[in-house]
């Protein structure tokens, strides 16, 4: 579920940058690019609460310190991205 939820995270946030460059109204998809990246780490979330219940500590333990920094990562870029048309707007305004 979380790989489908980033896939939809990533094109809502090129969706974004594309509306933001043509002069389109973006903020749906600026919106839907930050809902997506959150739905996308409770998936994660998820997932890891699942190991833990049925005991897979193997599992955790390969999966869940490369994750941590890949989530940090990617979830930094990701509101970085999608807030940047809203930025540079402003300071367009200015």
């Amino acid at each position: 579920m979380w790989l489908l939820l980033g896939l939809i995270a990533i094109a809502a946030t090129l969706i974004n940058l594309y509306m933001y460059k043509t002069g389109k109204d973006y903020k749906l998809a600026m919106a839907a690019g930050l809902s997506f990246t959150a739905l996308t780490l409770c998936a994660e979330y998820s997932a890891v609460s699942r190991w833990v219940k049925v005991e897979d500590w193997s599992a955790l333990l390969d999966v869940v310190p490369g994750m941590e920094k890949a989530l940090w990562f990617l979830t930094i870029v990701s509101i970085l991205l999608n807030i940047a048309p809203a930025l540079l707007e402003l300071k367009d305004n200015k």
